[in-house]
């Protein structure tokens, strides 16, 4: 039943990017032109499951699926590759990094941390041995437009895989605390290129806060802005009923709403 369905999604892209009978927009896109939807779908995604609404993550995930399907049907009229491909690539790479799991000449048990740091060390072998002329850093494949903060960890995670890592958490706390008071310094100073240095000293060690914390600092910036927005629109609306004549209050007025807000949650 499965494979039917898979068919029948690829048959329904074929006859989209038809010449003759397909459509359009789809028959006119590219791999470039749809790179901006596939991060605009895993967005959503994202932003169903922040919400609970697994209804919507069922249509949101399809969204996503199609965008693959997407792509392996562009590639596959450019005889590249196919979805078939695609399918064959992932599985015999989930089979090959764990071993723990598929080899039963290797049935160790490993904790989630140890084994991601495993996986990291697979994937650098691999690379090394696929590219071993061009190879110069763990670094060397980090894609340059990811966003900053994912960067960040997806750095310190590989610069992690020769052991350049804190070896526990409360290091990091140490080397926040040491940024912050650098910032500081920056500030009285007055330098803008050094403040702004500074400050993104502060922003990457928290990344690698998050990271040691095994949390997504993006997730947690998502979970803090909505949390925000939710907070502000209410004191916004409780402002507006108490002072119904004023577009602006004083911040002690709008502190003792947020705090009153705070205590109904």
């Amino acid at each position: 039943m499965m494979e039917s369905n898979i068919n029948q999604l690829l048959d329904t892209m074929a006859q989209l990017r038809d010449k003759e009978n397909g459509c359009p927009w789809d028959i006119e896109q590219s791999f470039n032109s749809l790179s901006s939807y596939t991060v605009e779908e895993a967005y959503e995604v994202v932003d169903a499951i922040d919400k609970g609404d697994y209804q919507h993550l069922k249509e949101e995930l399809g969204d996503l699926l199609f965008q693959v399907v997407f792509y392996a049907q562009i590639a596959s009229e450019q005889g590249l590759f196919n979805f078939n491909d695609i399918v064959n690539n992932i599985n015999d790479k989930m089979i090959e990094r764990h071993p723990h799991v598929f080899d039963t000449n290797n049935q160790q048990k490993h904790s989630a941390i140890q084994m991601s740091k495993i996986w990291e060390q697979n994937k650098l072998r691999k690379r090394k041995k696929a590219d071993c002329k061009q190879y110069s850093s763990v670094l060397d494949d980090i894609p340059n437009n990811l966003p900053e903060l994912l960067k960040a960890v997806k750095l310190t995670k590989r610069a992690a895989v020769i052991g350049f890592d804190w070896p526990s958490i409360e290091p990091v706390f140490t080397k926040m605390e040491e940024e912050i008071a650098e910032l500081k310094e920056a500030m009285q100073m007055g330098v803008t290129a050094r403040i702004k240095d500074e400050l993104g000293d502060v922003l990457f060690v928290c990344t690698n806060l998050a990271r040691h914390l095994r949390l997504d600092p993006q997730l947690a910036l998502r979970h803090a802005n909505n949390k925000f927005e939710k907070r502000f629109r209410a004191i916004e609306s409780a402002a507006r009923n108490t002072y119904p004549k004023q577009d602006i209050y004083d911040l002690k007025t709008l502190e003792d709403l947020w705090i009153e807000v705070k205590k109904v949650e």
